[in-house]
């Protein structure tokens, strides 16, 4: 059977990361799903490259490893399996182990970036876009980035306006015409996810 891959993007701590995990679980109990994070092929800090600053920036698309991204997403697709590599944020590197996945009916592929990276747009066969508005996407990523990745609140303000906001702008916002279903509010959208959740299931059968 042909897999069937779902794309799913939206700005940063938009609630694509929730969705993708609610619906991957939820899928599990049915059937064969695979769960791909585009933040886990970022390059290492010294490929990232730079903004007019000088600071490296992680919101641009040539951040991304978007070649090798494209072959496991062709890999999967044929029915071979992958080694999908793992990022680090706290030093901003892959880790020196990859996680095997396996070749299921239902691939979803989430990320900031998932409909910017021009070459992974005709691979999805459903497009979605997580649409939650700026400020409380800012709040969600400051809590996030102070919490879990032990940033400190002025690095978190400073990269957010110098890169994230002006990205988010330029590629990711734009790429929400490409969308199929746009999901507002984030990850806790129970009647949009019960929607998808029925998607879902009849592909598995």
């Amino acid at each position: 059977m042909k897999p069937t891959i779902i794309g799913i993007a939206g700005g940063t701590a938009s609630g694509k990361t929730t969705i993708a995990k609610r619906l991957y679980e939820e899928a599990l109990k049915n059937g064969s799903v695979s769960l791909i994070r585009i933040d886990d092929y970022y390059y290492d800090k010294e490929r990232i490259p730079l903004s007019e600053n000088g600071k490296r920036n992680y919101d641009h698309p040539d951040s991304y490893d978007s070649n090798l991204i494209y072959e496991h997403l062709l890999a999967l697709k044929k029915g071979m399996s992958i080694n999908k590599p793992l990022y680090d944020f706290i030093s901003q590197s892959r880790i020196n182990k990859t996680e095997t996945v396996q070749p299921s009916n239902v691939i979803i592929v989430e990320g900031i970036m998932a409909f910017a990276i021009d070459k992974l747009l005709n691979l999805y066969d459903i497009k979605i876009f997580v649409d939650t508005p700026d400020d409380i996407r800012f709040i969600r990523r400051l809590q996030r980035d102070m919490v879990n990745r032990g940033r400190s609140i002025d690095s978190v303000i400073s990269q957010y306006l110098e890169s994230v906001r002006p990205m988010h702008h330029a590629f990711v916002e734009p790429s929400k015409k490409f969308a199929d279903i746009i999901i507002p509010e984030g990850g806790y959208n129970d009647v949009a996810f019960d929607i998808l959740m029925s998607k879902i299931e009849k592909l598995q059968k």
